[in-house]
């Protein structure tokens, strides 16, 4: 026995595309905003504040990245 099966692809409209596309680049926006935030206000601190958090300036970018992109 033989069997067909036809499976059409359903497209979104142009203007969900759109909106959706609009969505992921302000939550990327929002991100970069966001490391860049934390990237100034870390480097403003001094060596002994930063060491009272537990972090050395060979460090603020990974914090940084992670406080806006996640491990």
């Amino acid at each position: 026995m033989a069997f067909v099966n036809t499976s059409h692809a359903v497209s979104a409209r142009p203007s969900e595309r759109l909106s959706g596309l609009m969505a992921t680049l302000g939550a990327a926006l929002t991100r970069r905003r966001v490391y860049a935030r934390t990237l100034a206000e870390l480097r403003q601190l001094s060596d002994r504040e930063l060491a009272d958090l537990g972090l050395s300036r060979l460090s603020i970018v990974d914090v940084a990245r992670e406080a806006a992109y996640g491990r």
